[in-house]
């Protein structure tokens, strides 16, 4: 029997202020097409760019039964889900096609700059 993936994901846009919920059968592929543009119509009207979350399904039917009901809940569901595994609302996409960051534990500069709590004194 064949392994088959289907990911249903969250797209935001810069600000947070927009989201989308779609399904796929290639993540890379299909993040790759929404942020060149490719993908006509809401995502592109509203620069939906930054995947915050996604999971993986082995059957279609389940991934789209997925989709179907994450579409249908409020926001503020949809904004806990994303804050449980991804609380700072990074892209997960964003080194995709890079060579891999090495975690070494410690915040970067940038990100103590920006939050007060990681500086020391």
């Amino acid at each position: 029997m064949r392994n088959h993936n289907y990911y249903v994901y969250i797209l935001t846009n810069k600000h947070r202020t927009t989201l989308y919920i779609g399904v796929t059968n290639d993540l890379e592929r299909r993040i790759a097409e929404h942020r060149a543009g490719e993908v006509k119509g809401f995502t592109q009207r509203y620069q939906l760019k930054h995947l915050v979350w996604f999971e993986h399904f082995r059957d279609i039917s389940e991934a789209i039964a997925c989709e179907k009901k994450m579409k249908g809940w409020l926001r503020s569901k949809k904004i806990a889900l994303v804050e449980r595994k991804n609380p700072r609302w990074f892209d997960l996409s964003a080194d995709w096609g890079q060579e891999p960051r090495i975690d070494d534990g410690w915040p970067s500069t940038e990100e103590m700059v920006r939050d007060p709590s990681l500086r020391s004194g």
